[in-house]
């Protein structure tokens, strides 16, 4: 299986990398549109900050790219803001893929989001066979609003998207890569769609 991991400049992208290399795959850190057009899965993840991840799709014609794929696409963390319409942080038209737009958490408690947590109504392919009690680790300052796209939602300070579908898209806010036996599932099955 070609597994490509898109290229933008964002951070924590080598544990995604180590995390697949555990199912015996070799998947290719790479902004070559020729090669993630071939892949047959490809991965959005990374953290970062909106504006300049969006600057960097531009800049490379990646943003165009990553709308029109058509095998399966999952975002991870930034991964799936970026994904999302509009950005609070810096102001940042994102790819548009769903509707939502994404929002700074309210200063009410610690920000960011740091730590673990349950997801709430699991109707997402990525979280089959998903224990009920699962935890998966997040590390964000920024949320999507829930939508017609949530998939489940978990709560911190207030409700927002822990996963979302959109045809060949899927998107989560955990570090799936960072949660253990539970996000190895969850990879194992978006490599299995």
């Amino acid at each position: 299986m070609k597994v490509a991991i898109i290229k933008y400049n964002a951070g924590n992208v080598q544990s995604v990398i180590y995390a697949l290399q555990r199912f015996g795959l070799e998947p290719k850190l790479t902004d070559d549109v020729e090669y993630i057009q071939q892949a047959d899965k490809v991965i959005f993840p990374g953290q970062g900050e909106a504006s300049s991840a969006i600057r960097y799709l531009k800049n490379n014609k990646l943003d165009q790219l990553i709308t029109n794929l058509t095998q399966p696409v999952l975002g991870i963390c930034i991964g799936l803001q970026l994904m999302c319409s509009h950005s609070e942080e810096g102001d940042t038209p994102c790819l548009g893929i769903f509707k939502e737009k994404v929002k700074k958490f309210p200063p009410q408690d610690k920000v960011p989001h740091m730590g673990w947590n349950t997801l709430e109504a699991k109707q997402s392919k990525l979280l089959h066979g998903l224990r009920g009690d699962a935890y998966l680790y997040y590390v964000h300052s920024y949320f999507a609003e829930i939508g017609e796209e949530t998939t489940a939602s978990t709560n911190y300070i207030l409700p927002f998207s822990a996963v979302m579908e959109k045809d060949n898209f899927y998107a989560i806010q955990a570090h799936p890569e960072k949660s253990g036996k539970d996000g190895e599932l969850i990879l194992k099955n978006f490599l299995d769609l």
